[in-house]
């Protein structure tokens, strides 16, 4: 690969990523703030996330794959994407914003299979090769953080209440319109299965469905699936809950997250070859369980390291229960079920998991919610946090043990 192919790659990632953490992070916030939603309204909004990623597998399977080139696809997308959040930071009220968010999200979602598929087009050596081109996507991430916070100052108290915080809208959307008009410009990526037949059984990865046969598997799966309900609460609720205890720029420090994120990621393989599978799996949940408790009884004052080591677990949340769950579920499949079975564990989680996830957190976060407008924020925590121990002890007592290779 060129440097000038990977710089283009790279901030193709770069710009990627920025957009996703340029609204979604304060998104809670916004809703609760500035269009004065319900739990269960929130619930709906994040839960437009969980539709894309189950639509997704269609656009890229059945235009992607058979009849267009990935970077035109991608370039068309982020185009419109930039016009709807125009729509989102342009509405007042849940009502004119939930239509386009839901849009939205549904050309976005492909769009994070689009940009691998760019890239892994351009690779000669993927496993080693991609992952330095990945880590750009968050350094975005954390970089659209950090200027909101840092630069910006949208997330403060005072921004807030002034309604400052739908300008990350208008923030995310100029660079989607920038990655938009720039994909153009990316390497040819042409579609790779033009003139296949192709089912939905293969789109959806339900060809790997008899993969549930094995116990071992079946169990991984549903803990995949009862994870995600935890994980919700923390997309759905942190920035909001950061912000309502009176934390000082809670998106900017919520990046420390994606940090630990870059961090574990690295520590995981030595890890995964230590320990095993199902060892580190486990701390990936212990991990949920404790970050939440850490949020229940931590503060904005004395005590609020807890609350960035809640935020700094993320990366141990994420990595050690999701990318090894990936290495698993590669490992399981064998090589003619590989693909099927890591679109049936996205499908699963971010699809099924996430939206039963983001209905549970909003209807908790209703049913807490004080009648002076404040929050119980001891119990909106401490219940994912029970949810994800009861995950835990199901996995520890009911799946065996077994090798995986890394």
């Amino acid at each position: 690969m060129s440097s000038t192919t990977r710089l283009q790659l790279s901030f193709m990632m770069f710009l990627e990523f920025f957009i996703w953490g340029g609204w979604f992070v304060t998104l809670g916030t916004f809703l609760n703030a500035n269009l004065s939603a319900t739990g269960a309204e929130s619930g709906q909004v994040f839960s437009t996330q969980s539709w894309g990623a189950i639509i997704a597998p269609f656009i890229i399977g059945l235009i992607a794959d058979r009849y267009i080139n990935a970077e035109k696809i991608l370039g068309v997308l982020h185009i419109i994407g930039a016009g709807l959040m125009y729509m989102m930071y342009s509405s007042d009220n849940i009502g004119s914003f939930y239509p386009y968010v839901l849009v939205y999200m549904i050309l976005y979602m492909p769009t994070l299979a689009l940009v691998n598929s760019v890239s892994f087009n351009q690779m000669k050596n993927p496993e080693k090769e991609f992952s330095t081109i990945r880590v750009f996507g968050t350094l975005g991430w954390i970089v659209a953080g950090l200027l909101i916070s840092y630069l910006f100052h949208w997330d403060s108290e005072q921004s807030t209440k002034e309604g400052l915080l739908k300008n990350t809208f208008l923030l995310a959307g100029g660079a989607s319109l920038v990655l938009g008009l720039f994909s153009f410009t990316l390497p040819k990526t042409p579609p790779k299965g033009k003139g296949e037949k192709v089912s939905v059984n293969q789109i959806l990865g339900l060809d790997a469905l008899k993969l549930l046969k094995d116990k071992n598997f079946l169990i991984f799966f549903l803990s995949s699936v009862l994870i995600c309900i935890p994980l919700a609460f923390y997309y759905q609720n942190t920035n909001s809950f950061l912000s309502n205890i009176g934390v000082a720029n809670p998106t900017g420090k919520m990046t420390i997250g994606q940090m630990s994120e870059v961090l574990f990621l690295l520590l995981l393989p030595v890890f995964f070859t230590r320990f095993g599978f199902k060892k580190t799996i486990l701390v990936g949940m212990l991990a949920w369980a404790l970050r939440y408790v850490l949020f229940a009884y931590g503060n904005a004052g004395n005590l609020s390291f807890m609350l960035l080591l809640g935020i700094a677990l993320h990366g141990v949340c994420y990595d050690f229960f999701f990318v090894s769950g990936q290495i698993y579920t590669d490992s399981k499949a064998g090589e003619q079920h590989k693909s099927a079975a890591q679109g049936l564990i996205t499908l699963a989680t971010y699809g099924v998991g996430m939206l039963i996830g983001f209905a549970v957190a909003g209807m908790i976060t209703d049913t807490y919610k004080l009648a002076d407008g404040t929050f119980n924020y001891k119990m909106i925590w401490l219940i994912p946090s029970a949810i994800a121990a009861a995950v835990f002890l199901l996995f520890a007592f009911v799946f065996k043990d077994e090798k995986v290779s890394s």
